[in-house]
């Protein structure tokens, strides 16, 4: 059985949407973000990055493997069950290349963007022009990847998993698809696949459908590190 720490966000939809494909049993845990669960001492031993999402999977020898990052779950489910990634080896290399991409420029892009498009206070015209630009460049990184091919390594992998969400969430980060038809197309083409649908419906009555107040806001973005540091320490 595998704990899966979780809230309805595009980066927690990357494991739910693998957990769903690939069929696995697990132990729902839902990490209520804006009420601060992700600071409670108990989850900072399993998460030092204090974020979901994160597994426990128990069903291994000796004590229970914890996996935190999406990108490093997404691997080790991939690998452990032997789905969702190639086992030729120079397509596994390609994968896990894309996989890194996404982690270190789509996500954080998206994610910033996100930030200043729904949740900064005030008018930040710099900051979303900046991420905008970005967020298109990574758009047609991708679009001229899927030249000639359905899915983004030509079979459907974890690479498709990762990249889906925070495209999926385009429309919320003020983007449109537009000039980039065959992104447009693969995004569809995951969109109808069942265990996608399901893992993007986990938890969707917990969906943010409102602004942050004020108590919110301090949680997600008004915290002193050296404080939750000390509580997990105490």
């Amino acid at each position: 059985m595998i704990d899966f720490y979780y809230w309805p966000t595009p980066n927690g939809w990357k494991v739910s949407i693998m957990l769903e494909e690939c069929g696995l049993d697990y132990k729902l845990i839902p990490l209520n973000i804006f009420k601060g669960d992700q600071f409670a001492p108990d989850f900072l031993k399993i998460a030092p990055n204090h974020r979901m999402p994160v597994i426990v999977d128990h069903d291994v020898d000796g004590e229970p493997i914890v996996i935190f990052e999406s990108g490093a779950i997404l691997y080790y489910l991939a690998e452990k069950y032997q789905q969702l990634v190639p086992r030729d080896e120079r397509k596994k290399n390609e994968v896990l290349q894309w996989l890194f991409w996404q982690t270190g420029n789509q996500s954080p892009t998206s994610g910033q963007l996100s930030h200043f498009v729904n949740f900064a206070e005030g008018d930040h015209p710099y900051s979303k022009q900046r991420f905008d630009k970005e967020y298109k460049r990574c758009l047609n990184v991708l679009e001229r990847q899927l030249d000639g091919q359905e899915f983004i390594v030509g079979e459907y992998s974890i690479a498709d998993i990762i990249c889906f969400p925070w495209i999926l969430f385009a429309k919320n980060l003020e983007q449109h698809l537009d000039e980039f038809p065959r992104v447009a197309q693969w995004r569809q083409r995951v969109k109808e696949r069942p265990g996608v649908q399901r893992g993007v419906d986990l938890c969707k009555d917990l969906r943010r459908k409102k602004r942050l107040n004020d108590d919110e806001r301090r949680v997600l973005f008004g915290q002193n590190p050296r404080e939750r540091q000390t509580v997990v320490e105490d």
